[in-house]
């Protein structure tokens, strides 16, 4: 069997941080989760609270919740991160500027077995490797939303990625029992190149009053298989997210990335989806 890391830290407390906090933490890791401050920190570890007592409802845990977010410490600085954690993931906002900080002071923070990784969506895996001493132990794992239930991490081989760092990875992907897809480092990757040009052309759609929502997510999910329509799927997401992913790969692909108006307004006025309660849909949580 596959075995997880015995210590992993997550630097990013949000939404994916904490599922990604979970998971490690249910497959048996010691996991420490960064935040900027004590609330913050807080409120990272109630999540994966949350995250784990709604897994033991659903009958998807082997053992007590609390005995796996016993496994979950916080710290409010990437420099008191465990010195001897086998894998630390980023997992902040889509800004290049943040992640590469970020990055390079965990580098400092731990040893040079150590491996990095980023949970970014889009962004190249290799520039962000510009910011380290040892690039060869990092490579990007782009996890999916919500992480305890998706099945698949996409691994994002950078020019300077190691072997061994790959292999280190897909044992680590396995012990999750989650599914690996192994890509080379290029703008959006597989899945978010992908999903992002499929979900533009559905806000389109919805622009040009073709059909409503409803309709066209039905048609995706009804009639090509997809698990759930490609709106329902970005307010999931978060419009503002999305929105930045499409103005990146417009930059680096071109004219079929350029964000819809529609796109543009709906975030411009705070409709980013599921966790303003407006997007595409009305959420109530």
């Amino acid at each position: 069997m596959a075995a997880a890391p015995g210590t992993v830290g997550v630097v990013g407390g949000g939404r994916m941080g904490a599922g990604i906090a979970q998971s490690f933490a249910t497959a048996g890791s010691a996991v420490v989760v960064v935040e900027s401050g004590r609330e913050a920190a807080a409120a990272a570890l109630e999540r994966v609270a949350t995250g784990l007592r709604r897994a033991a409802e659903r009958g998807r845990l082997e053992e007590p919740a609390e005995r796996v977010l016993a496994r979950v410490t916080t710290v409010t600085a990437v420099e008191e991160l465990p010195g001897g954690a086998d894998l630390v993931v980023e997992a902040v906002p889509e800004d290049p500027a943040l992640k590469a900080r970020l990055l390079a002071a965990a580098e400092k923070a731990v040893g040079e077995s150590t491996v990095l990784a980023t949970n970014t969506s889009s962004l190249s895996v290799t520039e962000l490797g510009t910011a380290l001493a040892r690039p060869e132990r990092f490579l990007g794992m782009h996890f999916f939303n919500p992480v305890p239930a998706s099945a698949l991490v996409e691994l994002v081989v950078a020019g300077r990625t190691a072997d061994g760092t790959v292999r280190a990875a897909l044992e680590w992907v396995r012990a999750l029992g989650k599914k690996d897809v192994v890509v080379r480092d290029s703008p959006g990757f597989a899945s978010s190149r992908l999903g992002v040009a499929l979900g533009l052309e559905a806000i389109r759609m919805v622009e040009e009053g073709v059909a409503e929502p409803e309709a066209i997510d039905a048609a995706m999910s009804l009639g090509y298989k997809h698990p759930m329509g490609p709106l329902r799927l970005t307010d999931l997401v978060g419009l503002d997210v999305r929105l930045a992913i499409a103005e990146y790969l417009h930059d680096t692909l071109g004219e079929r990335f350029a964000p819809p108006k529609l796109l543009r307004e709906k975030v411009a006025r705070g409709e980013l989806g599921r966790k303003t309660g407006r997007g595409f849909y009305t959420w109530e949580d």
